[in-house]
Order: C-alpha cells, then structure tokens, then sequence
C-alpha cells in the first residue's frame, strides 16, 4: 500500500508538472520584451511537456481534477505544436529548388564541410551569416565560387557579416540600412521560373537588448511584407527566435510561411551546436511565399555553433 507522504510527494510533483505546463504555454503566447521572458521563451515546448508527466502522475494516483486540469493543458499545448507536425503541402507545382542556411561561427565553420554539403544536396540557394572576410576566402578557395558562381556577400567582423550565394545570376541586390547586423536581399533569375526574390537576415539576439531584438524582428516583417508580390520570394536566416516567439511568428501571419511548418518537419533544433549538450532551440530559419515547403532538415557543420538548415522548395509556376 503507498503511503500517504509518497501520494503527496506525487501530487505535489504532479501540480508542478502541470504549473510549468501553464508557464509553457503563457511564454508562446506572450509578447513581452522582458529579457528574461524572452529567453525562457525559447524552452516553452520543454515546459508545456512537463504537463504530460503531471497528468499521468494525477492518473496514477486517481486524482481526477487534477488529471483533468494537466490533459487541457496538455491538449492546449499540443494545438499550439502541431502545425510544426502536420504540415501544410500548398498548391506548388513548379520547379523545386534547394536552399540552405547556414550560420559559420565567424570564420569557425570547416569551409570545405560546407562546399562539400552544398554539392551533395545541389543546394541553389545559399545564405550565410556571420560571415568575416576571411570566410569569403577561405569558401573561395573550398570551392564554393565554382559551385555556385554568383553571390553578393557583405562580410563583417565577428557576427556583422551576411551572404547569398546563388546558382543563378543574381540582380537587385539592396544592403538595409539602420540594423545592428547586415541585412540582404538579391533577386535570382531561376529558368522556368523567373525573378525569386531572396533574403538573408540576421537580426540581433535578445541577449543583446530584447527591445532592439523585437524592433529589429518588426522591420523585418516589415520588409518582407513589402516584397515583390508576383514572384516567389525566400528568406534565410539565424532569425534568433523559435517558432514559441510570437515576435517570430508575427512573420508568419501574412504571405510567408516558415518552411518546417510547411514541410510537417517538426522542431529543428539548430543551436548551440559547441556545448557538451546537444542543440536545443531552432532559430534558423527559412521563410517562404510563392512556394511551399516539401522537405526541411538540419546538418551538421563542423566548426560552427549551429546546424544548418537545408529545405526542398518547390516553387509555384508561372
């Protein structure tokens, strides 16, 4: 027979099971620039599953109200999760192309890992961030100009730095002013296709500043709202902020939607990839409108702090 101490013991767990739950799902739905909410955002899927363990703790021990309290969070939490899992296939019917994003740590990341994964998975589109000048050398010399001969790079010390390279010629290339780190956009001339507006962003982390980190996330919305609306535009980046932000997913109310969502991929975890521990948040990643997702997974890129991030777009016809 338990005792009464162990029942207690499990419901006390169990009711803290089911208040981190709640905390959970607060965090997805607050738009608070605190910086401490704002960081404990990023871990809102990890509390929200705690409420799993309080339901089958208040089952075990036939503590019905509390089994019913921790099951609605836990059917609440999983609405707020599942569109990263069931998907969304779109009406895309043309031609598919490739688009990597990839965050290099400086010049940390093993620039030939790199250009051997671009031409393994035919990647047409690449964005990079964190790109120092040396980087651009060194993925010169790797290879990567021969495989995807046009770019327009803005390298920068330390985290400044952003690029897009293309297989395709690129025109319209426009640097944004007025952001902590630089901002691209490019058209690629796809065949079959024609203009694909593309865009490489990295705004700040919040440990920088969360009102600067939320402004910047705004003006980015901003700028994609105002793209070319008869073209398919893509839009990579170490956007600093997961899918339980609702500064993110602000992003995602208009044209654009988030390419794992699209493609059913689930969480991506891309960062930090440099610890004894294994990557816990996604924040890279790719935007799209005119085109719909079909297949997102992450890859390992030695020397950097994040996963890459790797999507099968296919693009709607003209």
């Amino acid at each position: 027979m338990i005792s009464k101490s162990i029942v207690v013991v499990v419901q006390l767990l169990a009711w803290l099971a089911a208040l981190a739950g709640c905390v959970g799902l607060a965090l997805h739905f607050s738009g608070s620039q605190s910086r401490m909410l704002v960081l404990a955002a990023s871990g809102a899927p990890y509390l929200m599953g705690s409420a799993v363990l309080g339901a089958v703790g208040f089952v075990a021990m036939r503590q019905w109200s509390g089994a019913a309290v921790a099951i609605v969070v836990v059917a609440i939490a999983a609405w707020t999760q599942a569109p990263l899992y069931v998907g969304r296939s779109g009406d895309a019917d043309g031609h598919t192309l490739t688009v990597m994003q990839a965050n290099l740590l400086f010049d940390g990341a093993d620039p030939r890992a790199l250009v051997d994964e671009v031409r393994a998975r035919n990647v047409a589109v690449l964005t990079v961030n964190e790109l120092t000048p040396t980087a651009v050398e060194e993925l010169g010399r790797a290879g990567l100009d021969q495989v995807l001969p046009y770019r327009f790079v803005s390298p920068g010390r330390t985290a400044t730095g952003t690029g897009i390279w293309s297989s395709y010629p690129l025109t319209e290339t426009v640097e944004y002013d007025g952001f902590v780190l630089n901002q691209l956009s490019a058209t690629a001339d796809v065949p079959g296709v024609g203009p694909v507006a593309v865009y490489a962003f990295h705004p700040v982390p919040p440990v920088y500043g969360t009102r600067v980190w939320a402004d910047e996330l705004s003006r980015l919305r901003v700028i994609l709202d105002r793209s070319p609306a008869d073209r398919p535009v893509l839009a990579g980046g170490d956007f600093n902020a997961t899918y339980d932000h609702r500064q993110f997913r602000a992003m995602l109310s208009g044209r654009f939607a988030d390419a794992a969502e699209q493609a059913g991929a689930g969480h991506l975890v891309t960062y930090p990839t440099d610890k004894r521990w294994p990557p816990l948040v996604g924040i890279d990643h790719i935007l799209v409108t005119g085109g719909s997702a079909v297949a997102v997974e992450t890859v390992g890129l030695p020397g950097a702090d994040h996963r890459a991030l790797v999507a099968r777009i296919q693009l709607n016809a003209r």
